[in-house]
């Protein structure tokens, strides 16, 4: 699989980073692209009348410096797993993929991606936040696909070496890259969780565009574990798709035909669900995909199946994954 970056023609550069080495880094990685120094990236990422679509098809960099909010408590729609100080951060806003179901569509008016270059002060943030909340649970992949941008910016190896030095931090890596080559020569801390999200190989195809397939993802699973990390695996979002119930059925099975199930940390189940308002975003933009336009229910300002679909979906896949893991591995997301 060639996981060699995409060809940006463009890379805005916020005025204020154009000293940074880093920035020197991504740029050398694009030789034929127009650099454009910019006062802010907001002034490109948030101006009005983009077509978010079109530019999906060709997204531009852009990078920047962030100067606050280095750290936000953890979603009630994402996953804690059990950890009272849950917080995620946001690296680069956007992700290289492009998945139908993404929420990112309707939260972000641009398809370009930012990407915040002054690690150091997230870092920085955390040992502050550790001071008063330890210990900490962080996911650092919540809104972007890291491990996927990996030989764009070494954001997972600089995020694992640090983590390392912090046993009191522990990070969640999410991805659907098969590019565990990128980090492959790690050594794997215990306090670092890899966790790949896995679908069933015909929803990969038609809802998951520019994902790695299936196959690929479970061999960067295997590898993962051969090398001793600490790997979870994610079945989510849950989708009610035709014949649902077989897809699933032999998609699990697979997984743990491919994956030592004695070896899996844990796994995290949760069904579609997304903010009402990014899902009515959506619907402005587009007119697919289908799994966008179930009739679906509100409750707290959230677009989900209803309550008999979700029920059934989740007792499905739980008790098929019961058949390969104890019930204190399996997570539900509700």
């Amino acid at each position: 699989m060639n996981h060699s970056p995409p060809n940006f023609s463009h890379i805005y550069v916020e005025e204020r980073a154009l000293s940074f080495p880093e920035t020197t880094m991504v740029i050398k990685k694009f030789g034929s692209a127009v650099i454009v120094p910019i006062r802010h990236y907001k002034d490109v990422f948030n101006r009005p009348r983009q077509d978010r679509r079109a530019q999906k098809t060709s997204p531009n960099l852009i990078l920047a410096l962030r100067q606050n909010n280095f750290l936000y408590p953890g979603s009630c729609l994402s996953d804690a797993s059990g950890n009272n100080n849950f917080y995620y951060n946001s690296l680069v806003l956007n992700c290289l993929y492009d998945c139908d179901y993404c929420y990112l569509q309707g939260l972000y008016p641009s398809a370009n991606m930012v990407l915040f270059i002054n690690n150091n002060d997230y870092f920085t943030a955390v040992l502050k936040t550790l001071q008063t909340n330890s210990p900490l649970f962080l996911c650092i992949s919540y809104e972007t696909d890291l491990l996927a941008l990996e030989r764009i910016f070494p954001y997972c190896r600089k995020w694992i070496e640090f983590t390392s030095a912090h046993p009191d931090l522990t990070i969640e890596l999410r991805t659907k890259s098969a590019d565990y080559e990128a980090i492959a020569n790690l050594k794997p801390p215990p306090n670092v969780l890899l966790a790949w999200t896995l679908s069933p190989a015909e929803i990969i195809a038609r809802y998951e565009h520019r994902t790695p397939a299936l196959p690929a993802r479970l061999k960067a699973v295997r590898r993962a574990l051969a090398a001793g990390w600490q790997v979870r695996l994610s079945f989510d979002p849950l989708l009610l798709v035709p014949q649902w119930e077989v897809l699933y059925r032999d998609f699990i099975h697979d997984v743990f035909k491919n994956v030592a199930p004695s070896r899996i940390k844990d796994v995290t189940l949760g069904v579609f669900r997304m903010n009402s308002r990014f899902l009515k975003k959506i619907h402005s933009q587009r007119l697919e995909p289908d799994i966008l336009y179930y009739p679906f229910d509100l409750s707290k300002r959230v677009a989900s199946y209803n309550e008999t679909h979700k029920r059934a979906l989740m007792k499905h896949i739980y008790t098929l994954v019961q058949e390969y893991l104890p019930r204190q591995k399996i997570h539900q997301i509700e």
